[in-house]
């Protein structure tokens, strides 16, 4: 049963006379790499292809740009000395209503990537269990739902769950990776798609690495979750790095070799690029494992997405940034209140896009969390900034940002600001909940 607030958060970001568990630096790193790996990966390839080097040198930029971001991140939560939100970094810098602004605008993008990824679940699943395809909505409703209650039994049972779905998650990923140096030992490099004689183009290069960036979303999970995380000075800087690094190398060597090792159109019409360039160097039978370990990792990515979706109105609760409801925890330090009201919203997303095809509302839902997490890196970086923090990475991340949101263009920017305004009244109720407890 969830208790009533008000809600003290202590140094260690639990809540006062509760002791929930923490997530150490294995289970950090795979709430990092898990929030990034989810479904966007598996089809990326096939949204790449027309590109060809042009994707690979997109890869490069937006790994860049995300380590920077990410590095920054960790060295703002170093510097803070006990656990912190990417809301509270802002509101330190620049007031309560910036900090409200971007953690709301953040929660967003957080319940919108745990409905987005949910689809693509279903999408892969739905090649081992037909009638999943009948009513992807539905089935789509199951996979959040399922994974709410995962996370409503504790931290440490959504962590474990998500240590094990990582593990998992990766395999296809080794399995291309590895087949990958296979064939180029042993056809060279002859495989591969010549270079283009006019070279690079910067337009291109600027369309794929928009498109690259859906991928990356998610390396500020321990950041967000970092009352949840032991020792997160330490823990948080680690696994936001290691876990950013490690998923930008596998994405631009599997991504990369799909799209360059097999003929551009058709990856470009395969709706499941990583099966297609397994069947092709290896055979039928392992190929169609592929889309039941896509399928595991989205599940996986899920998980990782509810537990930060209900961290970050908790967190922002405990400051009034929020209103008090949202405050309320479980016995067990779970805010079970955030979480089944991100789950519903998710839901009703779900719901209020059905009409869209399967790859029009994964495209267009890809697009609008990116460009609202993209107020929160632009964000952090100013905050970065204004306190002489890793200022080089911060320029580096702030101009990278910038970039990126102009490579989503200008409709799904402007669908992303009003999304991000559209939280204020909550923020009004919050301050009038204040005012009423000062008099």
């Amino acid at each position: 049963m969830a208790s009533d607030l008000p809600v003290s958060v202590s140094a260690q970001g639990g809540v006062m006379g509760d002791a929930p568990r923490k997530l150490g630096i294995w289970m950090s790193i795979a709430l990092v790499a898990g929030s990034m790996i989810g479904s966007g990966v598996f089809l990326l390839p096939a949204s790449l292809a027309p590109y060809g080097w042009n994707a690979v040198a997109g890869w490069v930029v937006t790994i860049a740009g995300a380590l920077c971001l990410a590095h920054v991140l960790a060295r703002l939560t170093a510097a803070a000395e006990g656990p912190i939100g990417p809301a509270e970094l802002v509101e330190r810098s620049f007031g309560p209503v910036a900090g409200f602004l971007i953690g709301f605008s953040f929660w967003v993008s957080v319940w919108a990537a745990t409905a987005t990824i949910s689809i693509g679940a279903v999408s892969y699943a739905a090649s081992f269990w037909s009638v999943l395809g009948v009513h992807p909505a539905l089935s789509a409703t199951g996979v959040i739902w399922a994974v709410t209650l995962v996370n409503l039994v504790g931290t440490r049972t959504a962590g474990g769950f998500q240590l094990v779905t990582t593990a998992l998650k990766l395999v296809p990923l080794i399995v291309v990776a590895a087949l990958i140096f296979l064939v180029l030992g042993h056809q060279g490099a002859a495989v591969i798609a010549p270079y283009p004689a006019a070279g690079l183009s910067l337009p291109l290069v600027n369309q794929a690495a928009a498109i690259t960036l859906w991928a990356m979303v998610g390396f500020e999970a321990a950041c967000a979750a970092s009352g949840r995380i032991a020792n997160p000075v330490r823990n948080v800087p680690r696994a936001t790095f290691i876990g950013a690094l490690l998923s930008g190398i596998f994405y631009l060597i599997v991504c990369s070799g799909i799209a360059l090792m097999l003929p551009a159109d058709r990856v470009a019409t395969s709706n499941a690029p990583f099966e297609l360039f397994v069947a092709t160097f290896w055979s039928q039978g392992p190929a169609a494992f592929i889309g039941l370990f896509a399928a595991i990792s989205a599940v996986g990515a899920v998980n990782g997405w509810v537990l930060v979706q209900g961290e970050v109105p908790f967190e922002m609760a405990a400051r009034r940034l929020m209103p008090r409801w949202f405050g309320a925890a479980a016995a067990n330090g779970v805010p079970v209140r955030a979480v089944l009201v991100a789950s519903v919203l998710a839901t009703l997303l779900v719901f209020t896009n059905s009409s869209r095809s399967m790859a029009g509302l994964f495209t267009f839902m890809a697009l609008l969390t990116t460009s609202v997490t993209l107020w929160l890196y632009l964000a952090c970086a100013l905050v970065a900034l204004k306190r002489r923090i890793a200022v080089p990475f911060a320029v580096v991340g702030l101009i990278f940002g910038l970039w990126s949101l102009w490579g989503a263009g200008l409709t799904v920017s402007v669908y992303a600001f009003l999304l991000m305004v559209a939280g204020l009244p909550l923020y009004g109720w919050a301050q009038w909940e204040r005012r009423a407890a000062q008099s």
